[in-house]
């Protein structure tokens, strides 16, 4: 049976962090979905399973073949499908031996079932397109699907992926968990998309602890983190608990060796023994009482450091809450309204045509479409940086926008500094409690925003815009999860859930909608289509 085994696997980063130490791990078969925190070890992990890079320590031992997800950034004028998927030589022998012009060799060897492979292999990933289409002119989200069509079609024991699903459109993100879930080899997935993460047959987590195999998929691996946050819980109150009765426990000690110093002093000075026994007495009992002292202390201690520990894991299991400032926006207000828009760049055709849209009170909008539909285009007309052809664009309330690049931050100054920027007349202490809302607590408010995650970037933008006195009352987001771990997503998800304004959010992630709640979707047809 195929199978991948780590063996004392050891990798730091180039300037030499620590991602994983001695890391023993085994698959056997199945589907693997591996998750943890961005920067944690995931990549690199999966790199070299691959042999594209190797460990600092420890060995990778693999039978069967693998297959590789390549992200293909860029591509060459002329490469083609066929090249791609590796059959470009076998589809030129067969045009050969149509025009009569192949070899005897030739025809002997080749795969006759190659044209009806590639078709079955196109139709798995839901790709248009046939072997002769040129790759640059697939857009990246084609190009993804083109890579996995590739790997259908060799066919490996194992598949490696990673974050398969990023960047791709509704339909995109469907063909590939319709993928998944009919592989029947071997697969490790590294993703954030909890709707792929469903298709697996086991979830390995990476943390900076170590890592954790849990069998079943997604909701299974939720229960039993569920579980743990329970189990953590109830150590945290036996925990505490036993702090109380140590606490008491170490008082009495105090005070019953108070009371009996206090009694040997008093007969001591009294003379109703001779000096040398009272002495000796004075010193055994000293002892003894400071003995009870130290154990109690011991115990007290310990039961303190257990009490933290359970706290530890609970802020590492709990999923985040959060309160907000009210945006005190009525139910029947008119947010924004557009009436009959179009817009376009240039003298392209309009990629927005004839569009009206009312979004009215505290509604929580999804702006859903494929890739290139235009919904960036709408964004940009409901903000005002694009002004429409025809029609009008009217906003009634505030409005505060979180692109991908969370361009409203300032990149060279701190959490605290942006904050302070965007709410001006904004006290300290003000400034502080609705930072630390967002996890940016103490020092942690003070790092600049250059050096932080994809994930810290985005949670510091709601942070700057929802935490102020008034937050506005429509808040834009483009795409909010992408390249966000889960953890980083979960947080926005509960930031989100605090806010009582309107919403108008672009992206493919459902559970993510879901989990805001969103109330209604403005679908953008994609272009061409009525």
């Amino acid at each position: 049976m195929p199978s991948i085994t780590l063996s004392g696997l050891t990798a730091t980063t180039p300037d030499g962090r620590t991602l994983f130490s001695n890391l023993d791990l085994s698959f056997d078969g199945g589907r693997t979905g591996l998750v943890g925190r961005n920067g944690v070890g995931k990549t690199t992990l999966l790199a070299i399973i691959a042999g594209t890079q190797s460990p600092q320590a420890g060995k990778v031992s693999t039978t069967g073949t693998l297959g590789v997800l390549r992200q293909t950034v860029q591509v060459a004028p002329d490469e083609t499908l066929a090249g791609l998927m590796g059959v470009a030589g076998t589809l030129d022998v067969q045009r050969r031996a149509e025009e009569g012009r192949a070899t005897a060799d030739e025809l002997a060897s080749t795969d006759w079932t190659i044209e009806a492979r590639i078709a079955s292999a196109l139709a798995r990933v839901g790709l248009d397109a046939d072997p002769s289409t040129l790759l640059s002119a697939l857009s990246g989200g084609q190009r993804t699907r083109a890579a996995l069509c590739a790997l259908v079609l060799a066919q490996p024991d194992f598949i490696l992926l990673d974050e398969p699903t990023n960047n791709l459109d509704r339909e995109g993100r469907a063909s590939v968990i319709r993928l998944l879930s009919t592989w029947r080899a071997s697969a490790i997935v590294v993703s954030h998309d909890r709707d792929l993460l469903e298709t697996m047959d086991a979830i390995v987590e990476m943390t900076s602890l170590g890592i954790t195999r849990y069998g079943g998929n997604w909701s299974h691996y939720r229960e039993r983190k569920a579980l743990e946050l329970a189990a953590a819980r109830h150590d945290l109150d036996d925990a505490e608990r036993r702090v109380s009765e140590v606490t008491r426990s170490v008082q009495a000690t105090a005070e019953r060796k108070a009371r009996k110093d206090g009694a040997g002093q008093r007969k001591r000075a009294k003379g109703d023994m001779p000096r040398i026994l009272a002495g000796a007495r004075q010193n055994r009992a000293e002892g003894t009482s400071g003995d009870n002292v130290r154990v109690a202390e011991r115990r007290r201690t310990q039961a303190v450091e257990d009490a933290d520990a359970a706290r530890q894991r609970i802020e590492i299991l709990q999923p985040l809450s959060m309160a907000l400032p009210s945006t005190g926006l009525p139910a029947g207000r008119t947010v924004l309204r557009l009436d009959s828009v179009s817009a376009g760049y240039g003298t392209d055709p309009a990629i927005i045509d004839g569009l009206s849209f009312t979004l009215t009170g505290p509604e929580r909008v999804a702006i859903t479409g494929p890739n290139g539909s235009g919904k960036s285009t709408l964004l940009a007309l409901v903000t005002g940086k694009l002004v429409p052809w025809s029609g009008s664009v009217r906003r009634h309330t505030t409005i505060a926008m979180l692109d991908q690049q969370v361009s409203l931050l300032d990149p060279s100054l701190s959490i605290r500094d942006n904050f302070l920027r965007l709410n001006p007349g904004a006290a300290e202490n003000a400034c502080r409690t609705a930072l630390a809302r967002f996890m940016f607590r103490a020092d942690a408010a003070l790092q600049i925003v250059s050096t932080l995650s994809g994930g810290q970037t985005l949670r510091a933008g709601l942070a700057c815009v929802l935490g102020g006195a008034r937050p506005p009352s429509l808040l834009i987001l483009d795409e909010p999860t992408n390249h966000l771990d889960i953890d980083a997503i979960e947080a926005v998800e509960a930031g989100l859930r605090a806010y009582d304004g309107a919403l108008l959010v672009v992206s493919h992630d459902e559970p993510f909608l879901a989990a805001i709640g969103t109330t209604r979707r403005l679908e953008i047809p994609a272009r061409g289509d009525t």
